[in-house]
């Protein structure tokens, strides 16, 4: 009875509501599904593939209906069959363009359908690696939040040893405060993160859907391979689209080049006259004359393959534009993987073995709290900034294999 009168409220909640925690993968995967700029991107390239065939085709043909010597004045004035040269008239035209203006039409919806394309994959690029920087920011966020609130609990324990040694009178009264005022600093440092969580989260939903983002699992092991990288920048979906571009003015060019031959149309009329003087059958061709290409079309030629040569020197400068990023980031990751072992092999055990040791000065009575105090804050802010460091390196391993490597899957295999 209870589950039927819950049953409509369970509905009701969003389906987002339920989810469960993501792994990596299979936030992936269900942003590939869900954002929304993919399935409009897909729209786009699907509205440009129909719109190519229509590419290159001849025109409609022309229906042509009239009158034709129809009197105004004199004896035979708007009379259509007392003067034998008032006849109706019917007729088809046809208009053929020249072959090659139809193929540079059909080349350049061809370079149109790559422009389209290289867009979506560039946007399923951004989307995977928006949507795993974000679930690692959420990963290393919490990570960071619960390493604090370990300290938090560690404090309350500190505070009953306080307060038993002002009972006993071993303590002075102010050093009941100094727990609290260093629980006080971690709030702060609390409410940062818990703010971190929350951004993270909300980027998270924007491309899997899920308004109660969180995560399961750990980040992904990704290697950098800086040989194969770099091997690889020439198929990134930013240098494809820049090559479409290049075939689309190239085409462009040649449709210029072909007004300079003529296009021609073929056409026939019937035309009906009074029965005394019979019907008329009339058969014709029509040719365009380019004869002006040095004032007409010699300049839109020069101005469409200067249009051209900019294409292929922007496409060199993307190249080199990619390459010196792919550099600048793998020097990043180098530097962020030094910072990352200084803090494991140097800082993190550094501020151990102080705090260690001021607290056990602390309970020896040769050290003040507040200094001990200070102590466990530095070694709460060494760990957590190592996971700081921790959290750089990983980002910087998924922003360089989903930005420079190609895209196979939906999973964490650039």
């Amino acid at each position: 009875m209870r589950m039927i009168i819950l049953a409509p409220l369970l509905a009701a909640i969003p389906g987002a509501a339920l989810a469960e925690p993501l792994t990596f993968d299979a936030a992936l995967q269900r942003a590939a599904r869900e954002a929304p700029s993919l399935q409009a991107n897909e729209a786009g390239v699907d509205a440009t593939r129909s719109a190519a065939i229509a590419a290159g085709r001849l025109p409609d043909p022309t229906l042509d209906l009239g009158v034709q010597g129809f009197p105004v004045s004199g004896p035979n004035a708007g009379s259509f069959n007392r003067d034998d040269f008032t006849m109706t008239t019917i007729g088809l035209s046809q208009q053929f363009p020249n072959p090659a203006k139809r193929r540079a039409q059909r080349e350049r919806a061809q370079a149109d359908i790559g422009i389209a394309e290289a867009g979506a994959a560039a946007e399923a690029q951004n989307v995977r690696l928006e949507t795993a920087l974000a679930w690692v920011d959420l990963y290393y966020a919490k990570r960071r939040l619960a390493q604090l609130q370990r300290l938090d609990a560690s404090l309350s324990e500190l505070q009953a040893t306080v307060s038993a040694r002002l009972a006993s009178g071993s303590a002075r009264p102010s050093a009941a405060l100094e727990p609290d005022q260093l629980r006080g600093a971690v709030n702060d440092r609390r409410s940062d993160l818990a703010a971190e969580v929350t951004k993270a989260q909300a980027r998270l939903a924007r491309f899997t859907g899920d308004l109660q983002a969180d995560v399961s699992g750990d980040p992904p092991m990704l290697e950098v391979d800086r040989a194969q990288l770099a091997a690889r920048l020439g198929g990134l979906p930013r240098l494809q689209a820049l090559d479409a571009e290049t075939r689309a003015a190239d085409a462009e060019t040649e449709l210029a080049r072909a007004d300079k031959r003529p296009d021609w149309r073929v056409s026939t009329s019937y035309g009906r006259r009074d029965p005394a003087f019979g019907d008329l059958v009339s058969v014709g061709v029509s040719i365009d004359l380019p004869l002006f290409a040095r004032r007409r079309q010699d300049p839109k030629i020069a101005a469409r393959a200067s249009e051209a040569e900019r294409a292929r020197l922007m496409r060199a400068a993307g190249e080199r534009e990619l390459a010196a990023a792919l550099n600048g980031d793998l020097a990043d990751h180098a530097m962020h993987h030094q910072r990352l072992m200084n803090a494991r092999n140097t800082l993190v055990p550094l501020a151990k073995h102080r705090a260690e040791l001021d607290m056990a000065s602390y309970a020896a009575g040769k050290l003040d709290l507040g200094s001990a105090l200070l102590s466990s804050l530095a070694l709460a802010e060494a760990e957590v900034d190592a996971l700081a460091r921790e959290a750089d390196v990983a980002r910087d391993t998924i922003r360089i294999n989903f930005t420079y490597g190609p895209i196979t899957d939906g999973g964490t295999r650039p």
